[in-house]
């Protein structure tokens, strides 16, 4: 590997001017993303423009021997994009243009750089509908939703990341430009390679633009919240509400989760009744019959001992007031330093896995608060252990970290995920095993050395 000052000025000759970056501030901010476990340590941090400034970005680093590490909106949670050894941080920022827009065809072309909420108006605004949607999306970039196939709140209905990507711009680990797919709806001509990049967290090249498919704009949306009698009731509603009514989410949330969204955020509980568990149901509301259904269904819920109260959004406004209640839950907690665990199983599997899980960690973290909630519609569940105040941050991690066998055991015995959308990165890459056979793990190494020969794309992640 050359010195830091060889690397830098060779960088500079490829990019514009500024837009290499070395100051301690930069290096700080962009080395990371919202994991706290981590010391950062990049050497500098670039933006490149163009698909072919990237390419000459990773050629350099070939030649010279310096790793690369993608930065989007540094919204993970996995240490995907953390730059700890002395790595170069190849920043999206300034690829953020939508630059063509069919009509006919209902898909739009991005850089990587564009944000998800900057897709989702420009969708809206041309009266179509980009449906993956998170907590994180006014900040989060399309580059690093793909790389990690972001799923998010709608998935129940909608799929994942990977379910609208007709099709990419990736520069190879190599140094290649590949045009995958060429955004055609139907192309069976051998191995589809444009999902190898996704969910790849940017081990076997670089996203750098994609055409993404749009659909029809969802109306009358409406929410609604129910306070479910037991865990085991999640599934119960799930299928009776299914039965009648296509649902465009499902989510699920405890007590406790609910109270730091109400003590941190201008928002009321949905009723006065207590509940141990929530579940927010989101559907069209198109037709007269539809909201018949609604209610026909909770009435049923109620009349079984399932459900012990609910509210049904009168408006928009009411709507999103409802959702605030589990998008909330996130940045209401952030402050706690939470221990994230995202895992997954089939969906029929929930209520045991859940409760199994949470009497592990009961017994385990007696003195520490936990919240859960997650898209039980999808299987999905994020379990949050809170650090105490007066806990030491790496004492806290550690002990979070000596619980994690047991779980990821059980996630394991059940044939889940250990990392249903967060991605591997750092934080899940020794757990790897309870997800993916030792036959899948080496022929993920062997791909990975086909599309990056001297390893020089975010090196230690998902696997060493």
């Amino acid at each position: 590997m050359r010195s830091s000052d060889e690397i830098i000025n060779a960088l500079e000759h490829v990019l514009d001017d500024g837009k290499v970056r070395v100051d301690p501030e930069s290096l700080a901010t962009f080395g990371k993303d919202w994991t706290k476990i981590y010391e950062v340590a990049p050497t500098a941090i670039v933006f490149p423009k163009t698909t072919e400034q990237v390419q000459a970005v990773v050629k350099l680093a070939n030649e010279l021997s310096f790793s690369l590490v993608p930065s989007g909106g540094r919204t993970g949670l996995s240490g995907g994009a953390v730059a700890m050894n002395g790595e170069v941080v190849v920043s999206f920022d300034y690829m953020n243009t939508i630059h063509s827009f069919s009509p006919n065809d209902r898909t739009v072309r991005c850089e990587a750089g564009v944000v998800t909420q900057q897709l989702q108006a420009f969708a809206e605004e041309n009266q179509l509908y980009y449906p993956v949607d998170f907590a994180s999306a006014g900040s989060s970039q399309l580059g690093g939703n793909l790389s990690t196939n972001a799923g998010g709140i709608k998935v129940i209905k909608y799929g994942m990341s990977r379910d609208w990507v007709l099709g990419l711009t990736v520069v190879t680990g190599a140094g290649e430009i590949l045009e995958l797919n060429q955004d055609l709806l139907k192309n069976n001509t051998g191995y589809d390679l444009r999902h190898l990049f996704i969910g790849a967290e940017g081990t076997l090249g670089f996203i750098t633009e994609a055409t993404m498919q749009l659909t029809r704009q969802p109306s009358h949306l409406t929410v609604l919240v129910l306070g479910l009698n037991d865990i085991v009731n999640t599934m119960d509603v799930l299928q009776a509400f299914q039965s009648k009514l296509d649902l465009n989410a499902y989510e699920f949330f405890s007590h406790e989760a609910m109270g730091h969204v109400l003590a941190h955020n201008d928002v009321a509980a949905p009723f006065e009744t207590e509940a141990p568990y929530y579940a927010l149901l989101e559907f069209e509301s198109t037709t007269e019959a539809a909201m018949e259904a609604a209610m026909s269904v909770f009435e049923s819920c109620v009349e079984e001992g399932w459900v012990v109260d609910g509210v049904i959004s009168q408006s928009e406004t009411q709507a999103q007031n409802l959702w605030r209640l589990r998008e909330g839950i996130s940045e209401s907690i952030s402050s706690r330093t939470p221990y994230k665990n995202d895992i997954s199983v089939v969906v029929s599997k929930v209520p045991e896995f859940l409760t199994e899980i949470n009497s592990v960690v009961t017994e385990h973290y007696p003195d520490f608060e936990i919240i859960w909630f997650g898209h039980i519609g999808d299987g999905n569940l994020h379990l949050n252990i809170l650090k105490p105040e007066a806990l030491d941050r790496k004492e806290f991690f550690a002990q979070c970290e000596s619980v994690n066998k047991w779980v990821f055991e059980i996630v394991q015995r059940y044939q889940g995920s250990v990392s249903a959308e967060h991605g591997v990165g750092l934080v899940k890459k020794k757990y790897l095993e309870y997800t993916r056979s030792g036959a899948e793990i080496q022929l993920m190494r062997g791909i990975k050395a086909v599309f990056d020969p001297n390893g020089v794309m975010n090196p230690g992640k998902i696997f060493d």
